[in-house]
Formats: structure tokens, C-alpha cells, sequence
């Protein structure tokens, strides 16, 4: 009867300690208000620009999955890869290549890809120079000056890399600028003798540039009539959109089916478009990205090499 008494006594205070434990469980859950996802973006462009255009993204996802979110933009490509060893990266819109290297080191899956204009689901690289220069193909870049993106970038670096080795063209010195538009004004500036950056077809329509000069536009108006294109690189699949491997199954679903609605709207389209000059999401697997991996295994280029550079 005592025991019994001082159950009942006891019973609020352990019935107030059960629920403030779940109740802080359920706060600390992935994709809770404490706890959101992380969404990291590569830093192709400028951060501001992301950051400022990604709140349009965030706000669609959180009212179609329920799940609060949070954005990130790393200083570098090989930041975003192993955010997602260290769980700091739940989700990220990610170069090839360094998808290649998540998906390798960390099982990374890629469930989405990018569309860009004219519904082109693949893309490619552009080796570009001066129009005055005296360069006029690949062959005459023997001992120049050569500017790359990043490491790990595939346009501005993986893909024109291997088109080089493959003519057995060597550079006398190559450097990274980080970014495809610092890119455009080293070579415009004459910092360099040519560049490596990604290619984008003209709008079909307006005929208008698309491809990295168009990012120094602003700043350099004859830009496209000082840089030509002397070289473009093979097709590879566009950037996709990738997860951390132990997400919940469910919450990888909700995510893909909001990100594909986003992008079925008008203002979906605009916001990507503003951030990444994405017109559209598909569904794709891992095996789409193995044209990549045979490039490598044929060069004998290793993931783990390119990821120590």
C-alpha cells in the first residue's frame, strides 16, 4: 500500500519526465525547427547571389515536406564532398564530379538532375582565349599559360584536362581561379593565355551568350567579341542533386516530389534560373554518371587523387 502510494505521488513527475524526454527527441529530429536540413550549394557563383535566391526554395520546401531547412555555400567544391562525411551536408545540387567522389568516399546518391535551357539534360566544357592571342586550336596551347576553375570542377577542369592529355598537350603553368567567371577575366584581363569554363549553347531564340563569359557581361560589355571558344570538351551528364546516403527513405521522397513540383512553377523556374540558370529537375540513377567513371579509369586517374589535389 506504501509502494503504491508513493507511485501515485511520483506518477505526474515521471509521466512530465517521459514527455519532456520525447518531446526534446522529436525536437532534435532531422528536419525539426532545431535540427533542420542542411542544403549545401556548390560555389559556381557568387554566394550572395545564391543565399539571397535560395530563401524562394527553402520557403516552398518547408510548406510542401513539413521539414525546416537551412542553406550552406562552402568555400570550395571538395568542402561540399566532405560535408557529407562529417553529416554536415544532408542534401546538395553538386557538380559531377565531385558527385562522383561523394558517391565513392560516402555513398552519396544521386536522385535528381539538372535541366538546363532547351531541355538539355548533359552538358560540356570550353577551353577559351583571346581573339587576338594568336591561339586558334588546342595544339597551340603547348607551353602557354592555361587558367582552370577548380580540382574538382568537371567543366572547368576534369573534362578539358583529359582533352589536353589526350592530344599530349602540355601547359607551362596552369592555375586555379575557383571560380568560372574569374576564369573569363583572367583571360580576358591577359593573365593567361586561354581558360578552361562550361559551355552553354546560345538562347535559341534571342540568340543570346549563355556560357561562362555571359557572367562578366555586366563588367566587361564586348566580352563576347574580345574571348572566342578555340575548344569544346565531350558531353557528360549534368550536375545532379544529391543525399546523404542514411537519409530516411521517406524524407529523400518527400524532398524529391517538392523539388520536382518547385520547379514545375513559374517562379521555380526563376529562382533556379537566378541561381544555377536551371530551367528543370529529372529523376536520375548513379548508373547515368558511369560515362564519367570510364573517362577516369581510361586516364588512370584516381577519385581519391583529384580529391588531395
Amino acid at each position: 500500500m506504501t509502494l503504491l502510494k508513493y507511485f501515485i505521488y511520483l506518477l505526474p513527475l515521471l509521466l512530465f519526465v517521459v514527455i519532456t524526454t520525447s518531446s526534446e527527441l522529436k525536437e532534435r529530429e532531422l528536419g525539426s525547427r532545431y535540427n533542420p536540413i542542411r542544403l549545401y550549394f556548390t560555389p559556381s557563383v557568387d554566394a550572395k547571389t545564391i543565399t539571397t535566391n535560395a530563401k524562394e526554395l527553402t520557403a516552398f520546401l518547408e510548406a510542401e515536406t513539413g521539414y525546416y531547412f537551412v542553406t550552406a555555400v562552402p568555400s570550395s567544391f571538395i568542402a561540399v564532398v566532405e560535408a557529407f562525411g562529417t553529416k554536415k551536408a544532408d542534401i546538395a545540387i553538386i557538380n559531377t564530379f565531385s558527385y562522383l567522389m561523394s558517391n565513392e568516399k560516402y555513398g552519396a546518391q544521386a536522385l535528381l538532375r539538372v535541366v538546363r535551357r532547351g531541355g538539355q539534360t548533359s552538358y560540356k566544357g570550353q577551353i577559351i582565349t583571346l581573339v587576338d592571342s594568336g591561339i586558334d586550336s588546342i595544339q597551340d596551347l603547348e607551353g602557354k599559360k592555361m587558367a582552370y576553375v577548380d580540382p574538382s570542377s568537371t567543366s572547368g577542369y576534369i573534362l578539358p584536362k583529359f582533352l589536353l592529355m589526350q592530344k599530349g598537350i602540355q601547359p607551362s603553368d596552369e592555375t586555379f581561379a575557383m571560380k568560372h567567371d574569374n576564369v573569363v577575366t583572367m583571360v580576358y584581363q591577359g593573365q593567361v593565355d586561354a581558360g578552361a569554363t562550361f559551355y552553354s549553347p546560345p538562347d535559341p531564340v534571342t540568340g543570346q551568350m549563355l556560357d561562362a563569359r555571359m557572367r562578366v557581361l555586366q563588367q566587361f560589355p564586348d566580352v563576347e567579341k574580345k574571348i572566342k571558344i578555340i575548344a569544346f570538351t565531350p558531353e557528360i551528364p549534368n550536375d545532379p542533386v544529391v543525399f546523404r546516403k542514411d537519409l530516411p527513405q521517406e524524407m529523400k521522397d518527400k524532398v524529391v516530389n517538392a523539388l520536382l513540383k518547385f520547379v514545375s512553377t513559374p517562379e521555380g523556374v526563376k529562382a533556379l534560373g537566378r541561381i544555377y540558370s536551371v530551367e528543370g529537375l529529372v529523376r536520375t540513377t548513379d548508373a547515368d554518371y558511369d560515362i564519367l567513371r570510364r573517362m577516369l579509369a581510361d586516364q588512370e586517374i584516381a577519385l581519391e587523387e583529384m580529391l588531395n589535389k
